[in-house]
């Protein structure tokens, strides 16, 4: 799965550092960020807000047919998280299998290497999630 230089560079802020909106009239926090709260709709304020990182698995499933790009890793999970914040975001479990996963489990925001596009092109990173234990 290629991705452009520019995409990669605007994707920064939500991959890097966990980045979203946060909507100051109705308090609802989006990931990725949002321009326009869907609630408030032109009413709402939205500004720039760094989420934790920290959740709970809310559901997971372990991937065995990957996507092109994504064959070396397989089988791996994918978990929808639900933040402390109240969001929800899909990322891969990382160091663990669906046997060590519950839903309920705490997980971690924790950097790494998302893929590359080939030996000599960009490498892609992101955030992936780790449980707690």
């Amino acid at each position: 799965m290629k991705e452009s230089i520019s995409l990669t560079w605007r994707r920064i802020p939500e991959r890097y550092r966990m980045m979203g909106s946060v909507c100051k009239t109705c308090n609802t926090h989006y990931f990725p960020p949002r321009s326009i709260c869907p609630e408030c709709r032109r009413k709402g304020k939205i500004e720039p807000f760094k989420f934790s990182g920290k959740g709970k698995v809310y559901s997971f499933t372990e991937i065995h047919a990957p996507p092109a790009g994504f064959e070396k890793q397989a089988p791996y999970v994918m978990a929808i998280v639900e933040l402390e914040e109240g969001t929800r975001c899909t990322g891969q479990v990382v160091d663990a299998t669906k046997d060590d996963i519950r839903i309920g489990d705490s997980v971690e925001a924790v950097f790494r290497k998302l893929l590359s596009d080939d030996p000599e092109g960009p490498i892609h990173y992101g955030f992936k999630f780790r449980l707690i234990k």
